[in-house]
């Protein structure tokens, strides 16, 4: 479970309820189905209408991202499968690393591994490689800018809700009881508009992203490992490698890890 999401959304909601305690404002203004018919109806249609359907299909498991940690394979986990093919690959060959491939669950590195027991060039590997990194990154950028668009398009139709909340209090110019509930309920479209953009689409966007890099890293790491294997790089170097691209942090999270074993 990512509990920061959950966490962020409950406080999202605590801010505006407290907020409305202190000023002393009726729960009640929050029932108004047509401020919510505007947001919610209407950012999903600005979001049909700016997307093709099969960029669509899986926002279902953007919300899952969003939601849950992802269970693949971590940085530890890379750094120590690539010093053991290092060691399997420099004492019985590279041909011998096609025996490793069943007990690992990661495609892209299983893929590298295929590459390198064919004998392709290292550069045609990391060409490969690189450029499916590339198309992963693309696809992550359109399903991010999904939650981009609904938070820019959410607080614009909070201004057109309040339009037609001014509106209708227009029509009732002659009953200054009803005119002002009506201008207060305006306003709700405005709040639901700007919250939702603000403190979840954009929100939301924002973390696909980072994970999405927090991916890229991993692979990139597998694949510095693969091509140092495939080079006949001695482990010792190899471990220097996979390092050099972690934050400080995760260096030494690793290495005070392997310590401990």
């Amino acid at each position: 479970m990512e509990l920061t999401t959950l966490l962020g959304i409950i406080v999202g909601i605590a801010a505006v309820v407290g907020a409305m305690i202190f000023k002393g404002i009726s729960f009640t203004v929050l029932l108004n189905p047509a401020a919510f018919c505007v947001i919610i109806v209407g950012t999903v249609a600005t979001i049909l209408n700016s997307y093709p359907g099969k960029n669509l299909k899986g926002i279902g498991s953007l919300f899952k991202i969003l939601v849950t940690k992802q269970k693949g394979i971590d940085e530890v986990e890379i750094y120590k499968l690539m010093v053991e093919l290092s060691i399997t690959a420099r004492r019985e060959g590279l041909l011998a690393l096609e025996k490793k491939v069943e007990d690992i669950n990661d495609p892209f590195i299983i893929k590298g591994i295929n590459m390198i027991t064919l004998g392709l060039a290292g550069d045609v590997i990391e060409e490969i490689l690189e450029t499916e990194i590339d198309a992963m990154e693309k696809r992550h950028e359109i399903n991010a800018s999904i939650f981009s668009s609904a938070g820019t398009y959410a607080p614009t139709l909070g201004v057109l809700g309040a339009v037609f909340g001014l509106i209708a209090a227009m029509a009732h110019i002659d009953d200054t009881d009803l005119m002002a509930e009506a201008i207060a309920a305006a306003f709700i479209a405005t709040v639901l508009g700007i919250f939702t953009g603000y403190v979840l689409w954009h929100p939301f966007a924002k973390k696909l992203k980072v994970k999405s890099q927090e991916e890229v890293i991993l692979k990139n790491m597998a694949m510095i490992g693969l091509l140092s294997i495939q080079k006949g790089d001695s482990p010792a170097i190899i471990k220097e490698r996979l390092l050099a691209v972690l934050p400080p942090q995760k260096q030494k999270k690793i290495i005070e890890e392997i310590e401990a074993e």
